[in-house]
């Protein structure tokens, strides 16, 4: 079988989970399992990951900082990998994309 053959017949994962996140509901529940992962774990690699591949379904860092009020540098510091957003930071985030925390029992 010819790798042509094969790129022809199959798509980019990263572009397929971003236009799954355009959906409100997936795009939820993908960011539960994120925070749920990061409460498990205490590594926030994966919730910042979460949110950037959020951002990217609804239209990308540029919407973000206009909804939030936040520079795009500063977005893009915060959702790297060495980001560390400050909780009144996440909650600007989440609050922008649509969302909202919850605590509920464990």
């Amino acid at each position: 079988m010819k790798i042509k053959h094969i790129y022809k017949h199959t798509s980019d994962y990263h572009e397929r989970l971003i236009e799954s996140l355009k959906d409100r509901k997936e795009a939820a529940v993908y960011l539960q399992v994120a925070l749920d992962e990061y409460q498990n774990d205490g590594n926030s690699e994966s919730l910042l990951i979460a949110l950037r591949n959020i951002t990217d379904a609804q239209g990308g860092i540029s919407m973000l900082s206009k909804k939030t009020h936040l520079n795009r540098q500063s977005l893009y510091n915060t959702l790297s990998r060495r980001g560390n957003p400050k909780l009144r930071t996440l909650g600007l985030l989440i609050r922008a994309l649509g969302f909202h925390l919850a605590i509920e029992p464990a």
